[in-house]
Formats: structure tokens, C-alpha cells, sequence
């Protein structure tokens, strides 16, 4: 009985019992109250905003919009990673590693310095607008749907070419082989033989793209227009100055957070249908290609990589423009930094401190989270592991939302105040640190915890002193994403910022919604080279060229 006591008091439970209660409240919590919400008119139990939004086509459309864009979105970054993967994975083309580096640089920064790239490129009086309307030629308006799906596809492609890359390299050659030996070459093994057998890892890109683009709001809300998409509406009627209508805000958020949530089971339901197991004794050879298949299949990879990158390279070269208000003029200056350091430096700093106080939130509930997850088995950790894993079916504006709605009155009012918005990083990118940390884990032989404690160590002591430095490798690259992501932050931080902290992405979308363009492109450039950097830190830990998704 003693012994039983002793057990259930032991560290390792204390500490679970007390990561369920902090995570009920902080993610749990919030999102129950968000539910209620939206079933609450007027302080009563009502069922009307439902309602109105499956009756009303100004509702009901953003929901039809939000699908067909990612669904386009989608089937198109497929079309261009699938491919593009293959070719780098299995022909000789040059320059692969810089092809590895330039995609995963384009799918590191916001998709919304993407929208405003191509806003200095195409919009009404962008670059390449005026230099076609020179010459008589009228270009595609970068505005609504064409422009959403445009930005969207080119910043998410990169999900399908990483997944698809690492799967190609996975293959068993010796099932090719045998295709080939039963007379099936070319196109035919392709898509009866390859194909087939990546297809749950095709799946987990396309979802990627799907879910990435559903929860994105910066892009449909800086270039959408009159195109209405779910996060833009949930904003919209949550921030509205007419005093909004948060009721309708919520029922928004728990439809959202439902689309996701179902794909998601879809997504995974089909993956294990499909899923295959290969030894992978013996990986693909890489296959010589004749000189005009080589330099078409070069030239397709680059002209993705380039028009992926354009973005940067757009408003890194713009941020030393000279500026006149929203024009940009003849000549190169610093203006625009000297004017960001003076005016925003505040926001600069916030990025910083807000970022480096949540990685290193996350890198010690992470690690601590991921050992309860693979070595703790229990009823307690599996909830801990399903509660800390939602925020991944939850968009940055929803997030936002049920964080202010929870927080903002007694026992626990933190609005308006840093901690806020450091709860609203740790919440959205911990899942990062802790899908690292359980990979390198489960790496680690358990005996050798074993072997410590039976020196008389105490569990806690050897996590730390063993357990914590061997994992330390893979919970730095899952922190190096986490911080990547978390500067780049927008969605959650627009809902939730103040005057005094606000971050950089919260700077940009308000320079470039007031026509700041030269000062916009500056605070982005700001966060590529940081970005850039941080890969490079990468890169370096894991002695590697590429990132997991």
C-alpha cells in the first residue's frame, strides 16, 4: 500500500498531473469557453448564429471560398513539389543543395511578406504593372482569387517537395527494380509502382498545404478584396468598430477549427488505409539524364525556386529604395531602416524578447512533455499528448480569440499584457519542439536511464544530467523552427497586440495597410536576414541541408 503511494506521488506523476492542469487551463480552457460562446446570444443559449451563417450567403460564401481556394491552392503545390521532388531526388541536376536551401528559405518566412511582394510587383501601380502597361500590355489584377492562389502556391509548394523528397530517398530500389524486370519502365512504373507507394506521404504534404492555407489570414486579408475567407471574416467581426459581434466571431472560429479537425481524421483515416513498410536496404540510384532533358528538368527547378524566392529578393532589394510617401522614387538610401529604428524600434524589440522568452518556455516544457509522452505511457500522458497537439487544427486568429475571450476578466486577466502573447507563441509552436524531442528520444536507449537510477541517481537528476543533454541535438532543431515561425508570427498577434507590444509582422501588415511601403519592406527584410541566419544555425546542429516537417 506504501509502495503504491510512493508511486503515485513519484516526481514523474506530479509533474504530469501538473502539465494536464496548466494545459486545461491555458489551451483547454479557452477553447471550451469559445465553444459555449458561440451558442450564447445575448448572454443567452441560442443557436441563432448558426444560423445565420449556413442562411446567409454573406457567411455561408467565406466557407465556400475558404475550400475552394485551398482545395486550388493545394492540387497546385502539388503539381509543382511532386515533380520538382523527383527531379532532385533521383536525376543529376546541379546545384541540388542550393535548391534544398532556397525552398526551405521560401517556406520559412510569412506568407504575408509574399502578398506584399507581389503587391510592390503587380499591384496597380507595381514594377511590373507599369513596365507592361509601357508597352501596351494589360497584366492579371493580383487582387481576389487569382492572387490568393498564386501567393499560396508558390509559399506552400515546399511543404510536398520536402515530404515527397524524403520519401523518394526511402524507397527499396528492389521494388523498381522488379517492375522493370515484369516490363513495366518509364511513365507506367511511375505511376503504378512509385507513386502508390509515397502516396500517405503525398497525402501528408497536400495537408499540409490544405491546413496551412485555411489558417492563413494575412494573405487573403492584404490582397483578397472582395474575396471573403474565414480567418478575414473571424477577424473582421471580432475587431469590427461597430462593436462587433463576438458571438458570430466564435461560431466562425468552431467552424473553422471543425473543417480542420475533419480533414485532418480524413487525411489520417487514408494514410493508414495506405500506408506501406519498406526495408529500404537499398536506396535509388541517381539516374544520368540526357543534356535537353537535363537542362529542362534544371530549368523547371529554378524557375520554381526563383519565382518561391521572389519575395524576398523583392522587398530586400525595395528596402533600400529612396521612398516619397507610398511612391518609391530613382536612388538608393537607408531611409528606411533609420526610419523603422526610429519609430519601430519597439516592435523590433518586442519580435526578440516575446520570441526568446517562448523558446525557452518551449525547449523546457518540451522536453519535459516529450520524456512524460515516450517513456511515461499512461491515460495522463496520452491526454497530455492529444490536448498539447490541438493547437495544430487551430488557425492563429482563432487562436487569438479564445486566448482574449479567456483571459481578459478575473481569476486570470493577462490582455493587452506581454504574457499574452508570449501564451500565444508557446501554444501554436511548442507542438515543433515536442515532435523533435519525441523523434530523438525514442532514439535513446532506456537502459541507460535505467543504469543511473540504479546508481542511486534520482529520476529527475538523471533526466537532466543524462537523458536531457543526449536529446538535446534534436529538441535545438525543433527550437530553431519554433523560433523561426514564432518572429514571423502574425495571425495570432494581430488579434492580440497593443500599442506597447506590438511585434514586427504585426508592423508590416499596419505599414503596408497605410501605403509604408519602403519602411514595410525594410521590418521584412529585418526578418529574412534573422530567418536566414536561424537556417544557417540549422543547418550547423544538425549537419544537415534539409528540415522534417
Amino acid at each position: 500500500m506504501r509502495e503504491n503511494k510512493r508511486e503515485l506521488l513519484s516526481v514523474w506523476n506530479l509533474i504530469s498531473l501538473f502539465s494536464l492542469i496548466v494545459i486545461g487551463i491555458f489551451i483547454g480552457y479557452p477553447l471550451l469557453r469559445l465553444f459555449i460562446k458561440s451558442f450564447l446570444e445575448t448572454g443567452s443559449f441560442s443557436l441563432q448564429s448558426y444560423k445565420d451563417f449556413f442562411s446567409l450567403p454573406y457567411y455561408f460564401s467565406t466557407l465556400k471560398n475558404s475550400l475552394v481556394v485551398c482545395t486550388c491552392a493545394t492540387v497546385c503545390a502539388t503539381a509543382i513539389g511532386l515533380p520538382m521532388a523527383y527531379i532532385v531526388s533521383r536525376f543529376d541536376i546541379p546545384c541540388k543543395r542550393l535548391i534544398n536551401i532556397c525552398v526551405i528559405l521560401s517556406l520559412m518566412s510569412p506568407p504575408f511578406i509574399g502578398a506584399y511582394s507581389w503587391i510592390l510587383l503587380l499591384g496597380r501601380n507595381g514594377f511590373i504593372t507599369n513596365t507592361l502597361s509601357n508597352i501596351g500590355i494589360d497584366p492579371p489584377t493580383i487582387y481576389g482569387f487569382g492572387g490568393i492562389l498564386l501567393v499560396f502556391t508558390l509559399k506552400f509548394y515546399p511543404y510536398v517537395y520536402l515530404y515527397v523528397s524524403g520519401a523518394l530517398q526511402s524507397i527499396d530500389s528492389s521494388l523498381e527494380e522488379a517492375a522493370e524486370n515484369l516490363g513495366v519502365s518509364g511513365l507506367k512504373k511511375l505511376f503504378t509502382v512509385t507513386f502508390p507507394l509515397i502516396l500517405p506521404t503525398i497525402a501528408s504534404g497536400a495537408l499540409m498545404v490544405f491546413m496551412t492555407s485555411l489558417a492563413d489570414f494575412g494573405t487573403p486579408m492584404l490582397i483578397g478584396e472582395g474575396y471573403r475567407v474565414l480567418p478575414v471574416v473571424v477577424y473582421t467581426e471580432f475587431m469590427s468598430e461597430t462593436g462587433g459581434n463576438t458571438s458570430m466571431a466564435s461560431t466562425l472560429s468552431v467552424i473553422i477549427i471543425v473543417c480542420s479537425t475533419a480533414i485532418l481524421f480524413l487525411q489520417k483515416w487514408y494514410v493508414d488505409r495506405k500506408n506501406y513498410q519498406m526495408s529500404a536496404l537499398r536506396p535509388p540510384k541517381i539516374s544520368e539524364l540526357k543534356p535537353l532533358a537535363k537542362f529542362l528538368a534544371t530549368a523547371f527547378c529554378f524557375v520554381c525556386v526563383f519565382l518561391a524566392m521572389l519575395p524576398q529578393i523583392t522587398v530586400l532589394v525595395t528596402s533600400f529604395i529612396k521612398t516619397n510617401g507610398p511612391i518609391f522614387v530613382k536612388g538608393f538610401s537607408l531611409d528606411s531602416y533609420f526610419s523603422i529604428f526610429y519609430k519601430l524600434g519597439r516592435n523590433i524589440k518586442n519580435t526578440f524578447v516575446f520570441s526568446t522568452i517562448a523558446i525557452i518556455i518551449m525547449v523546457i516544457a518540451g522536453m519535459l512533455l516529450s520524456y512524460l509522452i515516450v517513456r511515461k505511457r499512461n491515460k495522463l500522458t496520452m491526454a497530455i499528448d492529444a490536448l498539447i497537439m490541438l493547437p495544430y487544427v487551430i488557425p492563429g486568429a482563432v487562436l487569438g480569440i479564445t486566448l482574449l475571450g479567456a483571459f481578459n476578466k478575473p481569476p486570470i486577466i493577462i490582455s493587452g499584457t506581454a504574457a499574452i502573447m508570449v501564451l500565444s507563441y508557446v501554444i501554436r509552436k511548442l507542438p515543433y519542439t515536442i515532435r523533435s524531442s519525441t523523434a530523438i528520444l525514442y532514439q535513446i536507449d532506456p537502459s541507460i536511464d535505467e543504469a543511473s537510477i540504479s546508481l542511486g541517481v534520482s529520476p529527475i537528476k538523471t533526466f537532466f544530467k543524462v537523458t536531457a543533454p543526449m536529446m538535446m541535438s534534436g529538441v535545438l532543431s525543433g527550437a530553431v523552427i519554433s523560433w523561426i515561425t514564432t518572429i514571423n508570427e502574425l495571425s495570432s498577434s494581430i488579434i492580440l497586440y497593443t500599442g506597447k507590444t506590438g511585434t514586427i509582422s504585426v508592423a508590416i501588415y499596419s505599414e503596408v495597410a497605410r501605403g509604408g511601403y519602403g519602411t514595410a519592406a525594410a521590418l521584412a527584410s529585418i526578418l529574412t536576414v534573422v530567418t536566414t541566419v536561424s537556417l544557417l544555425v540549422f543547418f550547423a546542429v544538425t549537419k544537415s541541408d534539409t528540415i522534417s516537417v
